[in-house]
């Protein structure tokens, strides 16, 4: 019986053979130069960012619902990952990056288990574009020293970039030309057919060059560690590394793949239509992370740039990653005693390539044309990435997004004055700043009346003061909860409403918030407070309860005496 799910998931997600295989082979070849300076960025040994490359984009795609995504080596979690490991021993980053993996794939599993990818909403656009711009910056200023072969110090990239910069007599000629004719190279490439695998042949060409000059002062990829031939086996790491820095560090790079991952998705749509399933590509990416750290791989996520590369080659199905993948294993058997002799400086030239071409200028000055709001979110993020440790900047551009959507909420609420029209209609007004003595008045709100949005309310709704006996009817259709400072904002107005002999009537209210009403000891619904429960005729409540309000109004005028 167990066999007929698995059989049933072979004939849906039968591949394109043809198709597929073809198109893995560009991806795999373009994962080379990607996945080794992915490691750089973190590091450690470039044989870590290949092994990644392997095990990513065969154990994710295998479960992903986003089919054309590939999950790989990215640079945002690569910086994200040296950030956390910064302070750990160069001897022990190896195993200690493993670690890092296999807790950032527990925490993307566990997040889409807990079906959290509705939450990656809530991360402002101007957020998100902030922190990818500070991070291209970084991996830009963070490669100057590698690319001109100077050595560099600083506690930031932006201050070694300097550092480089105001001692040019450090700058080794031969590195630098390597690094240059790396950039040429890619630059030359970008626009023909033979953008693919420019990168590729950004390391081959100049390293070649290296070789056959004798320029030994240049550094080596086999300089930085010895890389293991053939293709690696499980590993377990050493559990004593485990840090409160390095839990911090894995929970950012978990956050930072998971939305990334979710651009993917909306990039590269099913080609049969179905609807991408965010929390499935969360455990399909904490999968890829799981597999990537048990071979000895770093963090992977949904890679923007190999899943377009996957589109615009011709895959087809999930296979076509799988096979990525797959030709990797084959390139690491054949190949992987020739990665030792790749040249430093052609590494960065790919990397300070890739960060310049990430940059979203458009993007930058439609945001920055949007208003105060946005323009403090994207410049208070980029310079937190640039300034602080990733994890710090991540964990403020997700406050920040949370500020920000709160703030917004309570400066869009509105208070408007409804007046009936005939035949169920309403006309709408500007809400008066003060209630008129023996006036009964009907009042809607828009926008959120949670936290902040409560107090906004209590701001803007007409003042009682001064005012004789006046009856408010507050319309709250569609309010299904309210919090605890909703609740307070109601019973002062109320309060404020009894001072001067008035009355305040809710309409159109949810039953379940009706009966939370009830419940509370700050609203007294038997007394000052009058609940109008909706009904399925929109509008019908609210002209009940301002017939009742009405009707108090009278009776109270007849009762009061002439003054």
């Amino acid at each position: 019986m167990g066999a007929h799910p698995v059989r049933r998931w072979l004939r849906s997600e039968r591949p394109n053979v043809r198709a597929d295989v073809v198109a893995g082979l560009p991806g795999a070849i373009s994962n080379v130069p990607d996945g080794m300076a992915a490691a750089v960025l973190v590091g450690v040994n470039p044989i870590h960012g290949l092994y990644a490359c392997f095990a990513g984009p065969i154990a994710g795609g295998l479960s992903s619902s986003t089919r054309l995504m590939v999950i790989t080596t990215t640079t945002a979690a690569a910086l994200a990952a040296g950030s956390a490991l910064s302070g750990v021993d160069p001897a022990n980053r190896p195993d200690a990056l493993i670690l890092l993996t296999l807790i950032a794939g527990v925490a993307m599993i566990l997040a889409g288990i807990a079906k959290l990818g509705r939450y990656t909403r809530f991360v402002s656009h101007s957020v998100m574009i902030g922190f990818l711009t500070g991070i291209s910056v970084n991996i830009f200023c963070g490669q100057i020293s590698a690319l001109t072969g100077a050595p560099a110090s600083g506690g930031f990239p932006l201050a070694k970039a300097v550092d480089v910069i105001t001692h040019p007599s450090r700058i080794n000629i031969p590195s630098l030309l390597a690094g240059l004719a790396a950039l040429g190279i890619l630059a030359g490439l970008s626009r023909t057919r033979l953008a693919p695998v420019g990168a590729l042949v950004a390391l081959v060409v100049p390293t070649a060059v290296v070789i056959i000059a004798g320029a030994d002062s240049v550094t080596r990829v086999e300089d930085v560690g010895e890389i293991p031939p053939g293709i690696p086996l499980p590993h377990v790491p050493d559990l004593s590394l485990l840090s409160f820095s390095l839990v911090t560090g894995a929970l950012a790079v978990a956050a930072i793949v998971l939305v990334q991952g979710s651009g993917v998705a909306e990039a590269a749509p099913n080609r049969d239509g179905t609807v991408s399933n965010p929390n499935q590509d969360f455990i399909a990416q904490g999968v890829g992370n799981l597999a990537a750290g048990l071979f000895r791989g770093q963090p992977v996520g949904g890679s923007v740039g190999q899943t377009a590369l996957n589109q615009a080659v011709g895959g087809r199905t999930r296979w076509a990653a799988i096979c990525s993948g797959l030709w990797m294993l084959v390139i690491l058997a054949a190949f992987s005693g020739v990665v030792g002799v790749v040249a430093m400086p052609t590494l960065a030239a790919v990397l300070i390539f890739a960060a310049v071409g990430s940059l979203r200028l458009g993007e930058l000055k439609t945001i920055m044309r949007t208003g105060p709001t946005s323009q403090i979110a994207i410049v208070s993020t980029f310079l937190a990435t640039l300034f602080l440790p990733i994890a710090a900047a991540v964990g403020l551009g997700v406050t920040l997004s949370l500020l920000l959507q709160l703030n917004q909420e309570a400066m869009d609420l509105k208070v408007v004055e409804l007046k009936p029209a005939g035949d169920g209609r309403w006309i709408e007004h500007p809400a008066p700043k003060q209630l008129s003595s023996h006036q009964t008045i009907v009042l809607d709100v828009y926008g959120s009346l949670l936290y902040a949005g409560s107090r906004t309310l209590g701001a803007r709704l007409p003042d009682p003061a001064g005012a004789e006996a006046p009856a408010v009817v507050l319309r709250l259709r569609g309010r299904t909860s309210v919090g605890a400072t909703f609740v307070k904002v109601l019973a002062d107005y109320a309060a404020a409403l009894h001072a001067v002999g008035g009355r305040l009537y809710l309409s159109g209210v949810d039953h379940g918030l009706a009966e939370l009403l009830r419940r509370t000891d700050r609203v007294d619904v038997s007394g000052p407070v009058t609940v109008v429960e909706a009904s399925e005729l929109v509008g019908e409540s609210t002209e009940k309860a301002l017939r009742e309000a009405e009707t108090w109004a009278v009776g109270h005028r007849t009762d009061t005496p002439d003054q």
